[in-house]
């Protein structure tokens, strides 16, 4: 009998224990935050052309020229923790939605529609679960408990700036004179990527182990969800800008040197980056398309996270975002997006860099790519076309 009591206590206290680290973030000012918002608005029916969506552009001119009103009004419900519902303070916003408001219905719905059991596009991964996900894999979700906000990175998607903002908002690091960063500009670049800085939900199991799991589903669920996107074979080029087009060290020795034996037929290659720009040995971008379209690569690791699918990152089949930036259009949904959030007053997004990769040069970086390597390379990252609504490449529309 004494050994069954002591059994109950101790179920009871771990059971204490898991609510309170559950919802910690809720409780720890005094205050608990209960959101309540309406689904998207309605999308009207001209959005499917034959079974088929129609451009975003398209979509916004034909909407933002007359007034669509959402089904339902977005409430936001304030209940401090000493309240009685009689005390219940409520704001119920009801308007036409903006050209941003009905582009976010837009960007979600297709995701939803491409996800669903219904549609016949098919990819990897699309019917697993959240928890099938493997811990190592949800290491591109950051976590900000004090703004209730979830951000999954993509490499070569704004996503230093988007760090930069993430620690000013999270304040997990201290300026030289001890006081929080205010500025993202203010933080170095290579500071921004330092992970030690960020809390993800892959550090969520070396915290929490088996108790990881409900958490990450309760912070799921409260959460605001976003993350920026891009033109698959714009951002293939940025990678290979960024990483083989310049002397980087680590890369060269990763992947370059490697590229370099495989596809340039180069028996040894230099040691070092620097030794091979000096002999004027470059990689070439037909090399490094012919590295991701080789079934070697992946069998020996999975992609680098500058050219891993971005569904892989981010599990958009299995996280229901409430928020599809691009870069495309990253000025207007930057401030759309911080607005949402509450924050445009607290930080600024930094402008973007004069050297962007920009998306009219995807001609000329694959005009000694072959159209047959093309339209294997564009298999490969289909599931991102469709799924963030990327028009298929010109060369490949007619097949």
């Amino acid at each position: 009998m004494l050994k069954q009591l002591q059994f109950f206590l101790l179920l009871g206290t771990l059971f204490i224990i898991f609510f309170i680290i559950v919802h910690w973030d809720d409780v720890r000012d005094g205050t608990f935050y209960l959101h309540v918002a309406s689904s998207s608005p309605a999308l009207p029916t001209n959005m499917m052309s034959s079974g088929h969506w129609i451009s975003e552009d398209s979509f916004l001119w034909k909407e933002s020229s007359r007034s669509v009103k959402p089904n339902m009004p977005i409430i936001t419900t304030h209940l401090k923790h000493d309240q009685g519902p009689n005390n219940l303070t409520q704001t119920i916003m009801q308007s036409s939605p903006t050209h941003l408001e009905l582009r976010q219905a837009h960007r979600r719905h297709l995701i939803r529609q491409l996800c669903s059991a219904n549609s016949s596009f098919s990819f990897p991964g699309k019917f697993d679960t959240f928890d099938q996900i493997p811990s190592k894999a949800l290491d591109h979700l950051i976590v900000d408990d004090h703004h209730g906000v979830i951000y999954c990175f993509v490499p070569k998607v704004a996503c230093t700036n988007w760090k930069r903002v993430m620690i000013v908002l999270s304040q997990n690091l201290k300026a030289p004179d001890g006081a929080p960063y205010l500025d993202p500009l203010d933080i170095p670049s290579a500071l921004s990527h330092n992970a030690t800085l960020h809390l993800t939900f892959n550090k969520f199991w070396r915290l929490f182990g088996r108790f990881s799991r409900p958490l990450m589903h309760h912070k799921l669920k409260n959460y605001t969800k976003f993350l920026f996107v891009r033109d698959p074979f714009v951002r293939l080029i940025s990678a290979f800008r960024n990483k083989f087009a310049l002397p980087n060290e680590n890369f060269y020795r990763q992947f370059g040197s490697v590229m370099l034996h495989h596809y340039a037929n180069i028996s040894k290659p230099p040691d070092s980056a620097q030794e091979a720009f000096a002999a004027g040995i470059r990689l070439s971008f037909t090399h490094f398309i012919k590295y991701l379209l080789d079934p070697k690569t992946e069998e020996e690791k999975p992609f680098n996270e500058h050219w891993q699918q971005m569904y892989r990152l981010c599990h958009p089949c299995q996280i229901e975002y409430d928020f599809v930036g691009k870069l495309e259009t990253l000025n207007e949904d930057t401030d759309h997006l911080l607005k949402i959030l509450g924050v445009e007053n607290q930080v600024r997004f930094p402008p973007g860099y004069r050297n962007r990769t920009a998306s009219n040069w995807e001609r000329d970086w694959f005009r000694n790519i072959s159209v047959a390597d093309r339209r294997k390379l564009y298999n490969l990252y289909e599931a991102d076309f469709k799924l963030f609504g990327y028009d298929k490449p010109k060369t490949l529309q007619d097949e």
